[in-house]
């Protein structure tokens, strides 16, 4: 559920977009002429980015919202146990909603593990601890939020990256505006992808033409395995903790309890294919 662990997810992304490179961009954080006058600059930064006006059209009439300001200021550090963590994350009621839905995408999920070598359980688990599903992906407006962000001078040059890419996920056609739904700090989808992930990792998977991870269940699936292929994931290894692959796991999150609790979850899901494969190295 979105809400049990957005304690521990909205710490790891404050901590990994605090770290993170990014380019330096014309438009200056709380510029002299205020919100409106800093969306003007981010309007030409993105224009001269190549984003058309179907993109830009996001940007018209925006304002800045407080309460993605107040949730980034109020993070918690996040202290739970991986025993405590896990063990409520890994319910029995999602466990019994893993299974349900592995078998009812199953196809999806065998031509997704054929693809990418990434295993099925690792991604169910994903799906589960990030929304519960699909169900709670968040309710703001990624492209109000994420200009938010790169208005507010803590952090502006990499959500200014972000902005720009929530646009260019509008304009090649993927999602609408009204549509890009998700958490305060521009995280998308059922998987919860940020737009620059979204840029470089989404696939349409369904063949509709377009790359939907708000409704869309095989790009959901998919696009969080070619996450991981491109990550460095490695096709048919363990992936506990010690494991090459534990270390792309914590490329999603780079919290140790956080990243374990996926792992676990994942064992489970595959019935410890996990330990064999350890077992068998």
């Amino acid at each position: 559920m979105k809400n049990v662990n957005v304690t521990i997810a909205s710490a790891v992304v404050a901590a990994t977009l605090a770290i993170s490179a990014a380019p330096a961009f014309a438009a200056q954080c709380n510029a002299k002429g205020g919100f409106s006058a800093f969306i003007s600059d981010i309007k030409k930064e993105a224009a001269a980015k190549g984003v058309s006006r179907r993109g830009l059209a996001a940007l018209d009439n925006l304002t800045l919202d407080e309460k993605v300001l107040a949730a980034d200021r109020s993070q918690k550090v996040f202290k739970q146990t991986f025993e405590e963590f896990s063990a409520r994350m890994i319910s029995r009621d999602r466990l019994n909603k893993a299974a349900k839905l592995m078998n009812q995408h199953g196809g999806t999920l065998k031509r997704m593990e054929q693809q990418f070598g990434v295993p099925a359980g690792l991604v169910v688990a994903i799906w589960g601890l990030e929304t519960d599903y699909g169900v709670n992906q968040g309710k703001l407006s990624i492209v109000r939020s994420t200009a938010t962000l790169a208005y507010d001078c803590r952090r502006t040059e990499k959500f200014q990256g972000e902005l720009i890419d929530a646009l260019r996920i509008i304009d090649r056609g993927d999602m609408t505006n009204e549509e890009m739904i998700g958490d305060w700090a521009g995280e998308i989808g059922q998987t919860q992808f940020l737009p620059s992930s979204y840029v470089k990792y989404a696939v349409d998977f369904d063949g509709d033409g377009r790359r939907d991870l708000v409704h869309s269940v095989p790009d959901v699936l998919a696009s969080t395995a070619n996450y991981f292929k491109q990550k460095g994931w490695r096709r048919g290894e363990a992936w506990g903790p010690g494991t090459a692959n534990f270390e792309v796991i914590k490329e999603w999150n780079k919290a140790d309890v956080y990243a374990r609790t996926i792992a676990a979850f994942a064992d489970k899901l595959d019935g410890g294919k996990s330990a064999k494969a350890d077992a068998n190295r």
